[in-house]
């Protein structure tokens, strides 16, 4: 009996595109996945919240969805930089052949490992300038 084989590659660019919203953990679990669902759902509260808190800046009002995101992006790295035995160990048990990670899946990696940079320095920096300044400076 085999299983649908799990591409780790697959996975990875789900969680950078579409991690905020579950993608890669339905991708992988299944609908039934309680994680998945928790990103899912940081959408509608967040667009709950925004009507609910009307000139509220954007970073409080959709916070569990930028939370959500760099979770997935931090997801991301990890689920690229596991080793293909330790994949295939842990969601391919069944499958009939081996993951053969490549040069894509290092390009997906580099790209997240920047652009999360740059989200993460940007939503600290966000964060601090409505702390401090009350927003004064955007």
């Amino acid at each position: 009996m085999t299983s649908p084989h799990k591409n780790k590659t697959i996975t990875t660019l789900l969680a950078v595109l579409t991690g905020s919203i579950g993608g890669h953990r339905f991708y992988m679990y299944g609908k039934s996945d309680k994680w998945g669902w928790l990103h899912f759902l940081s959408l509608p509260i967040s667009f709950i919240a925004s009507h609910l808190f009307i000139g509220q800046p954007g970073l409080v009002t959709y916070s569990t969805l930028v939370l959500s995101f760099l979770v997935s992006l931090l997801e991301a790295l990890i689920i690229g930089l596991t080793p293909d035995e330790k994949w295939d160990e842990r969601h391919n048990k069944l499958s009939e052949h081996p993951s053969e990670s490549s040069w894509p899946l290092a390009l997906i990696l580099v790209f997240t490992v920047g652009f999360g940079a740059i989200a993460l320095i940007g939503t600290i920096a966000r964060a601090f300038d409505l702390f401090y300044t009350g927003g004064a400076y955007g």
